[in-house]
């Protein structure tokens, strides 16, 4: 690609060394623009960088996306960007996959640790200056169901299995003997796969803890709902770092009130910022973060990395990485 246009779409923020854009004598021209000024400077853009991470205001700029032959996601997940005139055309698309696998891994040990550990009420019980000797429970020998195959799942089974877990996975499809899952089952609430093997219906009720981990996808979406909830133990966690619309909140929030489940550690919601309504902020055995088990020290910087490297290879006829299947709506492998 000789020249090319770039465009940032940004929020608030514009990404961090962007200047290196700017001064990169290889492109045509770098332009910027918030949502509301998409449309008008689209048109005559080659490459997009959607930097306003979850921003939906491509969809209703693309009848200006004229020119368009790349757009790249600073999120791992691209389902804010899998409305039909893109998948349906011709432009590549690709994400930031590999930034957070790690940090979230992290993330999600510390929560299984903290509710093991009973941390959250140590930390009440400080600040209420209150003695009182408690027991909790061991993490080793535990089991753990990850919900999702992909990079962060694999990432968060090695970090499970490391404090000695037992970990098991449900994805797209079955299979033995997976190099970070062993079992993997097919990520169904039917009493049966596709090839008549177990499901992940059947892995419920045996978990200590359920990590969501897939992306969303219309397979996907609302997977967390009433019926899952029920099959797993009154003991049970979750643990969502996917995507909100992955858990039916309405339902989630009466099984903690109902003590179907011991607890849910959420990093995200169905719609974000929680309202401060949201039983969610009070309910015993739920934890809340906004948005953020993936964001590190450093992370918008190599967000920024990732994208340069990958607009290297665009201008030197290289393959990109982390091109997204827009049939699947992630980067399959």
């Amino acid at each position: 690609m000789n020249s090319p246009r770039v465009l940032v779409l940004h929020g608030d923020d514009l990404p961090p060394g962007h200047k290196r854009l700017d001064d990169d004598p290889r492109l045509g021209e770098v332009v910027y623009a918030t949502a509301d000024e998409l449309s008008a400077k689209l048109p005559g853009t080659h490459v997009l960088l959607v930097w306003d991470l979850f921003t939906e205001a491509l969809a209703s700029a693309w009848h200006e996306a004229d020119s368009l032959a790349w757009v790249h996601a600073a999120t791992a997940g691209v389902d804010n960007l899998m409305f039909p005139g893109l998948v349906d055309g011709d432009a590549v698309v690709t994400n930031s996959r590999g930034i957070f696998d790690e940090p979230i891994a992290e993330y999600v040990l510390g929560q299984v640790v903290a509710f093991a550990k009973g941390f959250h009420q140590t930390w009440d019980h400080q600040r209420e200056r209150r003695w009182e000797h408690r027991e909790t429970e061991r993490v080793s020998g535990r089991r753990a169901l990850v919900v999702g195959t992909g990079p962060i799942g694999r990432h968060i089974a090695r970090k499970l299995t490391a404090v000695g877990m037992d970990v098991c996975a449900s994805g797209s499809h079955a299979r033995e003997g997976d190099p970070d899952f062993g079992t993997v089952v097919e990520s169904s609430l039917s009493e049966h796969g596709a090839d008549g093997g177990p499901t992940l219906l059947s892995r419920l009720p045996g978990a200590d803890y359920v990590v969501v981990a897939a992306p969303l996808t219309d397979s996907t979406r609302g997977l967390v709902d009433r019926r899952f909830l029920g099959q797993m133990k009154p003991t049970a966690r979750l643990v969502n770092v996917a995507r909100g619309p992955i858990v039916v909140q309405a339902d989630l929030v009466a099984a903690l009130e109902g003590g179907v489940i011991a607890g849910a550690a959420l990093d995200v919601f169905e719609d974000e910022p929680l309202k401060a309504t949201s039983p969610l902020w009070w309910l015993p055995g739920s934890v809340v973060s906004p948005h953020m088990s993936g964001d590190f020290v450093g992370w918008r910087e190599d967000l920024m990395d990732l994208f340069l490297d990958n607009l290297a290879r665009c201008l030197d006829g290289r393959e990109l990485l982390n091109v997204v299947d827009k049939s699947r709506g992630y980067v399959p492998g």
